[in-house]
């Protein structure tokens, strides 16, 4: 038995805001329909079919309903399909509770986004054996279940790497293993597609080049693969043969501010979708702001090509915020500045810094009004989607079709409840 072995553990939650939603509308709200056993996602209106899917339900997946695409295209896959909007603040309370519950049982918990995080053991084995350590990632999937009310799978392994691969072999609520001696077995004759960061990009390269499967890859000629996708095929194939994640994939978790980050579900190659994905992680970190009650003066934004090119860009904010809005149009404005238009990004994230508790706004001419009562107004609405379910309030910036907001357009079309929309553009921010 190996000494002082490391385990790895991969936790992500199935379909998480598909399934936090359907938690919380069963469990708290009493709905008779589970919305995991039924075609439905989560990501846009309802009335008017826009907006792109974030997250879809297991029997949604047999209509080849895939997130990211539009939820118009969606519909016409599946007529009946329920479509629900997002509720962010509801999300970063069950994130937190997920990470809570893993931290009893690790002291080494790396959050890599807001449904999906890496448990690290070290030195368990020589204490419990392999064995022991499987049956406790069942148990701890078991208890999440029990507990918190969602699904999640686990992947195990000695990296982070194989654990993220293998808790993507079968879903939903499973358990796999993927260690080094079983690379070729398990992960070596899928599709090259299901490599981590491989996207259609560099999918539809490989196939040009006769690789169709991980272990395609991982036997590749070296010499060729650098030839035609220079630094980024020594990775990947590094990844196909089991090396670990490069370390500048976790520059982000050692932020010490509020941030989240995700890899697309297919490669970003227009601003329109960046900055739809960018309001979605400034949801969930605004909401984490005001759950904490700390504003921040920095916004980052980050982002890894497809070609494995990190780079990220900062700004300093005039006063401290915990607006969303307010974060959103100032990571859009660095976004901009980040990315050169062309080159397809896979992997993009939002942070914060310089978080504080009792940080006060200092008011210019220009904003007194405008981000004052957004700031009152964000705060209200996390206290009635608390109180009365997150179909109390949508926002519009986040519902508008053809993400118009992007691009300065705000739908007219009179509303009820209470919605907000965002002109970019403009860099104005109105209440409609």
């Amino acid at each position: 038995m190996e000494q002082g072995r490391r385990y790895i553990f991969h936790i992500d939650a199935n379909s998480a805001f598909l399934s936090w939603s359907a938690a919380y509308r069963k469990n708290i709200l009493g709905e008779q329909t589970d919305l995991r056993d039924i075609p439905s996602i989560v990501g846009g209106d309802q009335e008017k079919r826009h907006g792109i899917v974030l997250a879809k339900s297991t029997p949604a997946k047999k209509y080849h309903i895939q997130t990211g695409e539009a939820i118009v295209t969606a519909l016409q896959k599946c007529p009946r399909l329920v479509v629900i909007p997002p509720d962010y603040g509801l999300y970063v309370n069950a994130s937190r509770a997920f990470v809570n519950k893993l931290r009893v049982y690790s002291d080494n918990v790396i959050q890599y986004s807001i449904d999906e995080a890496w448990a690290v053991f070290d030195g368990f084995e020589s204490l419990y054996g392999r064995d022991q350590m499987v049956k406790f990632a069942y148990d701890l999937k078991e208890e999440i279940k029990n507990e918190l009310g969602f699904t999640v799978n686990i992947g195990i392994s000695t990296n982070f790497l194989l654990s993220k691969m293998a808790g993507d072999f079968s879903k939903p609520d499973k358990v796999h293993t993927l260690f080094p001696e079983e690379i070729e077995r398990k992960m070596w004759p899928l599709p090259v597609s299901e490599l981590f960061f491989v996207g259609r990009a560099t999918t539809a390269k490989l196939f040009s080049l006769g690789i169709k499967t991980i272990g395609d890859l991982a036997r590749a000629d070296e010499g060729m693969l650098k030839a035609h996708l220079k630094t980024p095929g020594q990775i990947i194939q590094g990844y196909a043969r089991g090396e670990d994640l490069q370390p500048y994939m976790f520059t982000h978790v050692a932020n010490k501010g509020y941030g989240n980050s995700l890899t697309a579900p297919q490669d970003i190659v227009t601003s329109a979708y960046a900055k739809h994905l960018l309001l979605s992680l400034c949801e969930t970190v605004g909401a984490r702001l005001r759950a904490d009650h700390v504003k921040v003066s920095v916004v980052s934004v980050h982002i890894t090509t497809f070609e494995f090119a990190y780079s990220n860009k900062q700004m300093q904010l005039l006063s401290p915020t915990d607006v969303t809005e307010e974060i959103y149009l100032n990571a859009c404005k660095v976004f901009d500045k980040l990315w050169d238009g062309r080159t397809p990004i896979r992997q993009i994230g939002v942070h914060t810094g310089k978080a504080r508790a009792d940080a006060g706004r200092q008011y210019n001419l220009f904003d007194m009004e405008r981000f004052d009562r957004l700031e009152t107004l964000n705060h209200t609405i996390d206290r009635i989607r608390s109180k009365f379910g997150e179909d109390s309030v949508k926002r519009a910036s986040f519902l508008i079709g053809n993400v118009s907001h992007m691009s300065g357009g705000l739908d007219k079309e009179r509303r009820t409840g209470v919605t907000i929309g965002i002109d970019v553009q403009n860099e104005k921010t109105r209440i409609i």
